[in-house]
């Protein structure tokens, strides 16, 4: 058996990329973001916020023009080349293990506000083996499971900005020192405290927070009406963008002054905590703790359907493609849990800096496959008629302008990873698994392809 199901619906797939794109990046990274930039990370998510649009409206435009499993690696390799095609399901495999590093960390971290006896590395075990297990079910309980994760998140994001706007109109001080206000936009070295350098170095930052949104596109294969689905769910990206990271983050640094952050847990339960209300730190720590399963059960939801996609191409071991009596693709679940639990040796060898280097890491990665997404789109319109453009039934806004910037903007994020210190690394490091991954194209990946096509040939 090597079959998906179609049992996602509508509401499955909205929720499943608020659970990817939601999650660590904004409850624990946004905290290193504040710390580069200031108040003026608002604008970095903005402008950030603007690009990742414009890559999943491209997305979403093959998305609903040919919806299959792994898209945007196919897409890839049916419009840029079978090479182009292999990197970037690869690279993507690559993120969501680093991402998932990344959520598995910051699991830890939560859990050592009430534990912080308990090492890190145990923590971050045994969320691998639950959550693992928890993929091996049917998709329609996966989805179930993520719809209730994410919809938490939500909730306490809406809960968290219409408190955070009381405390601003009470004037209640954090620990009787700082005064809440929007003053504290500008009154603590001015909104650009860090100047626009501080801007751009945190723009590494806030892609990483973005970062998962694209699993939009890997749900096609299984999505009930993804003519209907995918639109809707794309459509909604320009709003949770506003709602839960433009404006969260204003109120954030409204209610505590953005030089009080210090980086060593979630901001939203600091700040609470700062207020002296340790019941809401509490629940705000179970909020941000769901935010991290719900994140680290998209990761490996994404991958695992990348890694089954890729092997029904003949670009990963064929064995990937194994399905369960369920549709679950077993063998890559597996994958995975292997993979994640790489997570436990990191956090056991050096749980103070594993963050950081993960999300640079990370940001490469998901920077690159958003790269080959918007160049994919851009060959695609390249090679149709005029009468199949009109055809189209969910054209990207702004064409070319808006997609050209796009691309613009990506290469530009790339060399930000490279001018900053703490970033430098992972750009040497990115630079090392394309060149690895096109040898190992060179080496399996065509002689695989060229079979695979070749047995398809025989079979018509």
């Amino acid at each position: 058996m090597d079959n998906l199901q179609r049992n996602l619906g509508a509401r499955h797939i909205r929720f499943l990329a608020i659970g990817s794109a939601v999650g660590t990046g904004l409850f624990y990274g946004s905290a290193s973001a504040i710390q580069l930039a200031g108040p003026a990370v608002i604008l970095a998510y903005i402008l950030g916020g603007a690009a990742v649009y414009m890559v999943m409206r491209a997305l979403g435009e093959m998305a609903v023009r040919n919806p299959v499993s792994a898209s945007f690696g196919r897409y890839a390799a049916d419009y840029l080349g079978p090479l182009a095609g292999f990197l970037t399901g690869w690279t993507y495999i690559l993120e969501m293990i680093i991402v998932g590093l990344a959520d598995v960390t910051a699991f830890g971290i939560y859990m050592a506000f009430w534990f912080p006896g308990v090492p890190q590395w145990i923590w971050v075990l045994a969320i691998v083996i639950l959550i693992c297990g928890l993929n091996l079910c049917n998709v329609k309980f996966f989805g179930e499971l993520e719809f209730w994760l994410a919809l938490a998140k939500i909730l306490a994001i809406g809960a968290m900005i219409v408190g955070g706007a009381a405390i601003l109109v009470l004037g209640v001080s954090m620990n009787g020192e700082h005064a809440a206000g929007l003053t504290n936009l500008w009154s603590h070295g001015g909104f650009f405290p860090h100047g626009s350098a501080g801007l751009v170095a945190s723009l590494a930052v806030v892609m990483f927070a973005y970062g998962g949104v694209e699993i939009i596109g890997i749900t096609g294969g299984e999505a009930k009406n993804p003519e209907v689905v995918l639109p809707r769910a794309i459509n909604a990206v320009p709003v949770r963008i506003l709602l839960f990271y433009v404006l969260t983050m204003v109120v954030l640094m409204a209610v505590f002054p953005w030089s009080g952050i210090d980086g060593k847990g979630s901001p939203f339960v600091q700040i609470f905590s700062g207020l002296g209300i340790r019941s809401a730190a509490t629940i705000l720590n179970i909020i941000v703790i769901s935010a991290a399963v719900s994140a680290i059960n998209s990761d490996i939801f994404g991958a695992c359907r990348m890694m089954y996609g890729m092997a029904k191409q003949g670009q990963a071991p064929r064995i990937f493609a194994r399905t369960s009596r369920v549709g679950v693709p077993w063998v890559t679940v597996l994958v995975m849990a292997v993979a994640l639990l790489g997570g436990v040796l990191l956090n056991y060898l050096d749980p103070d800096h594993i963050f950081l280097i993960i999300a640079s890491l990370a940001t490469f990665a998901t920077v690159w496959v958003w790269l080959m997404i918007l160049l994919s789109q851009l060959a695609m319109r390249r090679r149709l008629s005029a009468d199949e453009v009109r055809a189209l039934k969910f054209k990207v806004p702004m064409w070319p302008v808006g997609p050209g910037l796009a691309i613009a903007f990506m290469l530009f994020v790339i060399g930000i990873l490279g001018y900053g210190e703490d970033t430098r690394m992972a750009l040497y490091v990115g630079a090392g698994w394309i060149a690895l991954v096109s040898a190992g194209w060179y080496v399996f990946g065509r002689r695989n392809s060229v079979k695979l096509l070749a047995e398809e040939a025989r079979t018509q």
